[in-house]
């Protein structure tokens, strides 16, 4: 093979190393009401620049909150959001997914807040068949309250995972082979909520919520949403796409080696709690800990 056969096999097999990436596709803006609405408290909602961004109010009366439009069985969902600056102890700010039934499925981001000069706690937690208990908590590697930053869920057959920026921070694989029950049947919808809970949300309630800073506002944009929509339970069988959609191919059956990369750096740099480390309250390791590689 001469030189240029090799300078085009070379160029192709980078190009399709870079094609097998399991990077999430580009986040599509559109306004707050193309896939949302108020849950409760709308009249603590604002909405700016025609629907593009909105704000959800806190004071001492009451907190608030959205909800997407639909239900959804798997896809990419993202959310761009500043959180409550200042002294936001006490406050939480939430973006999750969970679906209505008893044993319901779940997938949390839960920001927690704090006392001025001290950062943000990130918990994320998955809930599966109702089972919780699989709290982490991170620290943040930028000051959340300046400026929007992304946070977004891909869920597919294959795993959860729960992104920073793009940096993935914690993976969920799909364990049933060893008896974890996996998030595959019951359809979610998207939530958001900025509540007081100062009866846990910060050193365990041991800080009050300082309501001489409320109003307290998180804003939110890009409100995007791509997944298998579920509106009847005849519909939700036909969401087991079975690589028809970009989020659902091998690409994103597992992380690749960079992501992998990142990942560990979250762990090691910003990881202030682990459930899969914590031997008091789980003297036997949870069983999806080893494949999720959160050792």
């Amino acid at each position: 093979m001469d030189m240029k056969g090799v300078l085009v096999a070379f160029v192709l097999i980078n190009l399709s190393i870079l094609a097998s990436c399991g990077a999430p596709r580009k986040v599509i803006d559109v306004p707050f009401w193309n896939n949302y609405e108020p849950s409760w408290s709308s009249h603590h909602i604002k909405y700016l620049n025609g629907g593009t961004t909105a704000e959800l109010l806190l004071d001492k009366s009451s907190g608030t909150g959205f909800q997407s439009k639909r239900s959804y069985l798997f896809g990419h969902f993202s959310m761009k959001m500043k959180l409550v600056g200042g002294d936001s102890a006490g406050v939480v700010t939430a973006f999750y997914l969970s679906s209505s039934n008893a044993e319901h499925d779940e997938i949390d981001f839960e920001f927690l807040g704090n006392r001025t000069g001290q950062p943000y706690i990130l918990q994320t937690n998955v809930f599966t068949g109702g089972k919780g208990d699989r709290e982490q908590r991170i620290y943040l590697w930028f000051d959340p309250t300046k400026d929007f930053h992304s946070y977004s869920v891909l869920w597919n057959t294959y795993q959860i995972v729960i992104f920073v920026d793009d940096v993935p921070i914690r993976v969920f694989k799909n364990s049933k082979d060893i008896g974890v029950k996996f998030p595959f049947n019951q359809p979610m919808k998207i939530y958001s909520s900025l509540w007081n809970a100062d009866d846990w949300a910060t050193r365990g309630g041991l800080e009050k919520t300082d309501w001489s800073g409320a109003p307290f506002t998180a804003s939110y944009t890009s409100f995007h949403i791509d997944g298998c929509e579920a509106v009847t339970q005849q519909e939700v069988q036909v969401c087991n796409t079975n690589g028809m959609k970009w989020w659902d191919q091998k690409a994103f059956q597992d992380l690749d080696g960079p992501q992998y990369r990142k990942l560990q750096w979250v762990r090691q740099k910003f990881t202030i709690y682990n459930y899969c480390t914590d031997r008091k309250r789980y003297p036997t390791l949870p069983l999806e800990c080893t494949r999720d590689r959160d050792l």
